[in-house]
């Protein structure tokens, strides 16, 4: 893959990553379900890292971290490791253990969403922000809403992957 191919395949991805965030802010954050909104950014992230392996999964949820502490209230610079780390342990699973379908996309995603959500409720206990029944009353109900949000974004990405250039061998 040339340099200019590498370039664009990530542009295409920040470019589909746009609808996503606007989704993010502007449609779903209006349409609560018991109570909370999802995060579809994260789930982006996890999708992406299944298509593209380790590194590019990495770098996307390098990406995206950065973009959810800058619009996510309370993150204090978590999400931008946090998604780093989750693109990357779902890039090794899809390559390794996992296929690169819906399938594995839920596995992987249904994993890094509940490691943020339990990394947010350890966080809410230790930080005194509330006790463990209503942080769980927020925590799950956000998660399975997020994880419904991957019938939106896998369709929508694996769209993106099929189109962009791949590196010889693959």
């Amino acid at each position: 893959m040339t340099r200019q191919d590498f370039i664009l395949k990530w542009l295409f991805y920040a470019l589909a990553l746009l609808p996503v965030w606007w989704l993010d802010l502007y449609v779903f954050n209006r349409l609560p379900v018991f109570g909370v909104s999802p995060r579809l950014l994260p789930v982006a992230a996890i999708t992406v890292a299944v298509l593209e392996g380790t590194v590019g999964g990495a770098g996307f949820g390098l990406a995206v971290g950065i973009l959810c502490d800058a619009v996510y209230y309370g993150t204090w610079g978590g999400m931008t490791l946090g998604l780093c780390l989750l693109g990357w342990g779902a890039g090794a699973a899809a390559k390794y253990v996992l296929r690169r379908n819906f399938g594995g996309c839920l596995l992987c995603a249904a994993a890094g969403l509940s490691l943020l959500a339990l990394f947010h409720v350890v966080s809410g206990l230790f930080t005194g922000l509330a006790p463990l029944y209503p942080l769980l009353r927020v925590a799950v109900p956000e998660l399975l809403y997020s994880l419904c949000t991957l019938c939106l974004l896998y369709p929508w990405f694996s769209w993106i992957y099929r189109r962009v250039p791949k590196p010889v061998g693959l």
